[in-house]
């Protein structure tokens, strides 16, 4: 590829790459992904991308993305030759900032950003990518048997446009197909949706809102053992010192005003 090559990438797959590799320098930096700056260099920037409250915007991005990325490197650090399933994964260059040098990693998403995936990120012996969405879980089948074989499954962001119905059945699915797994969402909280939210970087309307996404997630998967809930600003951040003072008066309402990502052990 030459320096020439610009890559025409929908907006709304492009933003979250090049919110990270807008992190990257920053001097309180969350997260460090060079990948994402490398690709974004071949990539051109959108209008929609500068849409919005950019800066907290990529605050969340990167809180999110940090507190997923750290739920992994805990996963590999007791299951080094663990399998990792990244469902609706987009742009994301998690495996290259995570891989222990060891772990299978498999990507799932539609076709055509399996595509730019291709074109951006350079391949991976252990690294696969698989087409498949949260609506047609088909792909199921298709991916190799891992019997024995410790497997986190993770879904940081595309199920944030799945309604709740939709939601339940990719959960029952997913517990049915693997059995013994763990689990790591990111939900949308009841209050994602309040004016107050989108100053804090919430820059779309979520299809589903549930107030206490832990407990929901339990009624789906009864079996299941909770083993955290994460908020983006429990990142220690500076950039979330106002809100966090402000939030502080009301507790639990972190979980319920921003995404939260959750884990579960099946």
């Amino acid at each position: 590829m030459t320096d020439t090559v610009r890559h025409d990438i929908p907006a709304d797959l492009l933003q979250p790459l090049w919110l990270r590799s807008r992190e990257s320098l920053a001097d309180d930096r969350l997260i460090y992904d060079p990948v994402a700056a490398a690709a974004c260099t071949h990539c051109s920037l959108k209008p929609e991308c500068l849409e919005g409250n950019v800066s907290q915007q990529q605050l969340l991005h990167a809180s999110l993305t940090l507190i997923c990325d750290r739920q992994i490197q805990q996963f590999l650090r007791r299951h080094p030759d663990g399998r990792i399933i990244s469902l609706g994964s987009g742009l994301d260059t998690r495996f290259y900032r995570v891989d222990n040098g060891r772990c299978r990693w498999f990507d799932v998403d539609v076709g055509e950003n399996l595509l730019w995936r291709q074109r951006l990120f350079h391949r991976s012996e252990r690294y696969r990518m698989f087409p498949g969405s949260t609506t047609d879980l088909s792909w199921l089948q298709a991916l190799p048997s891992m019997p024995g074989v410790p497997v986190m499954v993770l879904c940081d962001h595309a199920l944030l446009a799945a309604s709740e119905s939709e939601l339940a059945h990719v959960v029952q699915s997913l517990a049915c197909h693997f059995g013994r797994f763990e689990l790591c969402l990111v939900l949308a909280g009841d209050l994602c949706q309040s004016p107050l939210a989108g100053k804090m970087g919430i820059d779309k309307p979520y299809r589903h809102a549930l107030r206490d996404p832990r407990r929901t997630l339990l009624q789906w998967v009864p079996w299941a053992t909770a083993v955290g809930r994460y908020s983006p600003m429990d990142t220690g951040c500076s950039r979330w010192r106002p809100w966090q003072r402000w939030l502080a008066r009301l507790p639990g309402l972190k979980f319920r005003m921003l995404p939260v990502l959750l884990h579960i052990r099946l």
